[in-house]
């Protein structure tokens, strides 16, 4: 127990705030704080399964390919499964996911699911829309 600073000569001594849980509220702040520590280290070593549709080896399909792939390098440092598929070699594939236009990439976990269609080259619209943020 502690003497109140504020009430001098009062002689009072304060007891510590009791936390739902039964510890105090200190111990509750500590716990938390471990809490989110390891909630961060969770996020930072989640994997990352993606799948990008592609049509043929066409110009557009192969830089959607390269740079999807740079990107995941860069953000995601191995942490991620990418998976290419050919709509025109698969097309049974790219019907189960409804695929529409090409090229599509798909963010299957961590969840939501996500999709991107269109232009890849833009970084920051491609980590936007997947809801992928950057390594430490």
């Amino acid at each position: 127990m502690t003497v109140d600073s504020k009430k001098k000569g009062t002689g009072r001594a304060r007891k510590p705030i009791p936390s739902r849980t039964g510890g105090t509220a200190v111990e509750g702040a500590a716990v938390l704080r471990k809490k989110l520590k390891e909630a961060a280290r969770a996020h930072d070593s989640e994997r990352w399964v993606l799948k990008l549709y592609v049509t043929g080896i066409t110009p557009a399909s192969q830089r959607a390919v390269a740079r999807v792939r740079e990107i995941c390098e860069k953000h995601l440092l191995g942490r991620y499964q990418l998976e290419v598929i050919d709509i025109y070699q698969l097309p049974t594939l790219a019907k189960d996911e409804q695929i529409i236009a090409a090229p599509t990439l798909i963010k299957v976990l961590p969840t939501p699911l996500r999709r991107f269609i269109g232009d890849m080259t833009k970084a920051e619209r491609v980590l936007f829309g997947m809801d992928v943020r950057k390594a430490p």
